[in-house]
């Protein structure tokens, strides 16, 4: 969601030497349309433009699929379920059922889920599932050239500027990124 509006077009065009692809699973959809917080932090996400871009890139599934998804996110909910306790370190909050359903595609589909949701990092490490923070994904299409420095540092800013850059991004801008913004300081 943080690359969506300035990374365009996004959705299901292939990128770098393993061709990723990108697409907002449905579930995600009607989560940000269910609530208010989420609508009034991404104002945008319903502008005719981006609803068509991800209607179109729109992740096809066969029966048996959703049927595998559905058993997969019942497992891992049945794991947050069974000791919620433990995502809930410096103030996180256990993985939603959509956050399962999120892991459960990356599961089943054996794709990677780029999410900043650490209980969902800490769920999909129990599970092996592949989780990318926001900036490996910015990484990547960095070193596929599908962006460039300039719109990379264009990123950081706004975030900083709207007080959503989460830690881990801080954290790997001057390591991930250390030739836009300089090495980490020692």
């Amino acid at each position: 969601m943080r690359l969506a509006k300035r990374v365009r077009p996004m959705l299901g065009v292939a990128f770098g030497s393993k061709a990723y692809v990108l697409a907002v699973l449905k579930d995600v959809e009607d989560e940000v349309h269910r609530s208010a917080t989420l609508r009034f932090k991404f104002p945008w996400f319903d502008e005719q433009v981006l609803a068509e871009e991800r209607l179109a890139a729109r992740m096809r599934l066969t029966s048996e699929e959703k049927a595998s998804i559905d058993v997969a996110a019942g497992v891992l909910r049945a794991s947050v379920l069974a000791d919620p306790l433990r995502f809930m370190g410096g103030g996180g909050s256990p993985p939603s059922p959509v956050d399962c359903r999120v892991l459960a595609h990356g599961y089943v589909r054996e794709c990677i889920v780029a999410t900043d949701d650490l209980s969902m990092h800490k769920l999909a490490s129990e599970f092996d599932i592949r989780v990318w923070h926001g900036y490996e994904l910015l990484k990547a299409l960095l070193n596929a050239k599908a962006v460039d420095t300039a719109l990379v540092k264009e990123i950081y800013d706004a975030l900083e500027a709207n007080g959503d850059l989460p830690a881990s991004w801080r954290a790997a801008r001057n390591i991930k990124f250390s030739k836009i913004f300089g090495g980490a300081k020692k």
